[in-house]
């Protein structure tokens, strides 16, 4: 078995095309991508689909766009080809056919012809004699002529392992010592299935041999079947590849494994699927740097690193093998940290699809809007999603009879009555009609200067203003949003603002 961890590996991830990649599965393709990468081997992604029953046609283009947002490339794969193909488990059933001969006439295999109905017969058996149900080898020793006569009523069958009768099958894994089971417990399982499908345990172990897989990453569900693989790969007189059973990863509380579905927990809910991610405004930068330390670990004293960084220090024997919660609040830390570091126009670009979607605009058209260009610099240091982006600049993209104040309260500044209120706005407006040059820092030189003339705290005195430009008390910084707007439009959100508190006042008198 190649113990090394420095030659080139060839690593595969082999999803089953039955359902959406979640992030479990991602952190599987990650690791093998990362042992690749670092290796100088080669990443090959292989698709299961052997369970035709559920094979899902969606996930197979979900899976792949997952591995390519992530930035995850294959150097072999049922879309770019190799010296290995197919890459599809159901275009290889020649290959498993073959193989399955192969171990049938070298005794390792055996063809059984029990039906359903029998075999669940046998079970109720067992059952009523308290004893461990499974296969009871019913097939296994029947004699040539028997065979044949099994073979000439046109039964199904499958082909079985002829499991050994005695002793114990010990494989090793990298990060987890030996794995141990004592052959009279593996009940000669079905290695191809009547339809002429491999079951997993077969498909699994030709493949890897056939396609020189050096090091195989897989969930710990998988670490009761290693035992089975090795006794399949001994009938075949091959090695297994290296393996390294990953750590499962347990939802926020700690106390289950992740769903493939939403999970909430305390009342908040946790995404598990990889699409979810992205729709959600992560950034796969920040997925990357994320999962990379889930099982792993760059380095204690740095949590934020590039992929290069990763790549050089990234060995699988490094793997802990300790299951752990999934850090959501570190993901959505990381998350703005990369949106900060992320050069604006860069950004501008990533949250256009996003805006698009939410604010019910072409695409082209915010692409060539400068009043966008300016906000994303505004709102940069003040989002971790680019979901939130649209939530703070859409005031930007209405007209300004769109701007309503349904609750006029709003625009009365913290100590001030309304009146006091609609003097401040009266005041700025004046400001706004005659400022030259019509810029942030000048506007902000003179409100400040006008507050103090009038006697009114700074905050107070911004605070209408803020609300009668983007009709909400929280917004990008005042002056600079007013700019974007120009002066004009300002203007016009001023009016309808000095309109409303005026009414409201009336109201009150």
């Amino acid at each position: 078995m190649m113990g090394e961890t420095t030659k080139p590996a060839r690593v595969r991830f082999a999803p089953s095309p039955t359902g959406f990649l979640h992030l479990g599965g991602l952190r599987t393709a990650l690791f093998d991508w990362l042992y690749a990468r670092h290796t100088g081997g080669q990443f090959i992604l292989r698709i299961e689909d052997t369970d035709q029953k559920r094979y899902n046609p969606e996930s197979l283009a979900d899976l792949m766009a997952g591995l390519r947002w992530l930035g995850l490339d294959w150097d072999e794969g049922p879309d770019v080809g190799g010296p290995y193909g197919p890459y599809v488990q159901s275009e290889r059933q020649p290959i498993y056919a073959h193989y399955a001969e192969q171990l049938i006439a070298s005794g390792h295999a055996y063809r059984c012809y029990c039906t359903p109905e029998e075999l669940e017969a046998m079970r109720e058996e067992q059952r009523a004699k308290g004893q461990p149900q499974g296969y009871n080898r019913r097939h296994r020793n029947i004699s040539a002529e028997e065979r044949a006569a099994l073979a000439a009523s046109g039964r199904p069958s499958v082909v079985r392992l002829a499991a050994p009768l005695e002793g114990t099958t010990v494989v090793h894994d990298l990060i987890r010592g030996p794995i141990a089971v004592e052959n009279t417990t593996v009940l000669d399982p079905v290695l191809l299935k009547s339809d002429g499908m491999p079951t997993y345990h077969l498909a699994v172990v030709i493949d890897d041999h056939l396609m020189q897989i050096t090091h195989v990453l897989r969930g710990e569900e998988w670490i009761s079947s290693a035992p089975l693989h090795k006794l399949i790969a001994d009938a075949f007189g091959w090695e297994l590849p290296v393996l390294i059973h990953l750590p499962v990863i347990l939802d926020p509380s700690g106390k289950g494994k992740m769903s493939k579905r939403k999970t909430v927990v305390a009342g908040k809910e946790y995404l598990a699927l990889v699409h979810e991610f992205v729709e959600a405004g992560y950034l796969p930068e920040a997925m990357f740097n994320f999962l990379t330390n889930v099982g792993w670990n760059y380095d204690p004293e740095q949590e934020v690193f590039t992929r290069e960084q990763a790549i050089a220090r990234f060995d699988v024997k490094d793997i802990n093998p300790t299951a752990a919660a999934l850090p959501y609040p570190k993901l959505e830390w990381l998350n703005g940290v990369y949106i900060r570091e992320l050069d604006p126009e860069e950004l501008t670009e990533r949250l256009i699809p996003f805006l698009s979607r939410q604010l019910g605009i072409d695409e082209e058209a915010l692409r060539r809007s400068e009043r966008l260009a300016k906000l994303v610099p505004l709102v940069q240091e003040r989002i971790k999603l680019l979901t939130e982006a649209a939530d703070k600049i859409d005031w930007a993209f209405k007209e300004a009879s769109e701007i309503t104040y349904p609750d006029p309260t709003l625009l009365i500044g913290k100590g001030l009555d309304a009146r006091q209120s609609l003097d401040v706005l009266v005041r700025g407006r004046d400001l706004l009609a005659t400022v030259e040059p019509f810029s942030a820092p000048l506007l902000e030189e003179r409100f400040r200067a006008a507050a103090e003339e009038a006697g009114v705290k700074v905050g107070s005195f911004f605070a209408p203003f803020r609300v009668a430009i983007t009709g909400r008390t929280v917004s990008p910084p005042l002056f600079e949003s007013i700019e974007v707007l120009g002066r004009a439009e300002s203007l016009a959100r001023l009016d309808n603002a000095i309109q409303a508190l005026r009414a409201y006042v009336g109201e009150r008198v």
